[in-house]
Formats: structure tokens, C-alpha cells, sequence
């Protein structure tokens, strides 16, 4: 399960950044998450408690945006939204396409105290 890796590198660097301002408890985290990334959501959700715990970000919040998939068709010129990787253009029915969003993970922001 990958997704517990990617919430301990996001509770790592949040807490890195924390440390820096002196911070003594991280109360929230926003994420934003590329519907074509990989992560499942529901996932990194119960990863992310697990590796808050015995830090100083035991119990913060996390809240995720989901960016949706689009994509620029270059037969056609045309822009789209898509539902997975393997998703033709549905103005020329092409596979030759340049992926504009959707495989995002970033740390958006996070609140500390």
C-alpha cells in the first residue's frame, strides 16, 4: 500500500516545516490530488491517521482537493475532460494527447499553532 508512504513523507515534511516555526501542534493539512495520480483517496485518509500518530500532528485534519483530468488532444486541438489514462480524445476519438492535470499530489497548506 503506497498510500501509507505518501502520508508519512507528507507527515515528515509538514512536521519539518513545523519544527522550523517552532510550531508545537500541526492542526490541519490540505492536499491536492490528481484524479489520475494513483492515490486512493479513502486510502491515504486512514494512512494519514495512522502516521499522525505520536507526532505533533496527532489529530490534525486533513482535507483534500481533487483536481480533476484534462487533457489537450494534438490531432485535434481540442481540450477534455478525462475519466482515466486510457480515455480517447471524444471530439476524434485519438489517443495523441498531452496530459494537462489530474496526476497532481501537493501539499497545499497546513495550519499550525
Amino acid at each position: 500500500m503506497h498510500e501509507m508512504t505518501i502520508a508519512m513523507n507528507i507527515i515528515d515534511i509538514v512536521c519539518q516545516k513545523a519544527n522550523d516555526e517552532n510550531a508545537h501542534k500541526i492542526n490541519s493539512v490540505e492536499l491536492e490530488i490528481g484524479e489520475l495520480s494513483g492515490i486512493m483517496i479513502d486510502s491515504l485518509e486512514f494512512c494519514f491517521e495512522a502516521a499522525c500518530k505520536n507526532t505533533i500532528a496527532d489529530g490534525a485534519e486533513l482535507n483534500i482537493h481533487k483536481i480533476k483530468a484534462e487533457a489537450f488532444c494534438k490531432s485535434c486541438n481540442n481540450n477534455f475532460n478525462m475519466k482515466s489514462n486510457f480515455s480517447p480524445c471524444p471530439t476524434c476519438n485519438n489517443f495523441d494527447f498531452e496530459i494537462l492535470k489530474g496526476k497532481e499530489l501537493s501539499i497545499k497548506s497546513f495550519n499550525i499553532d
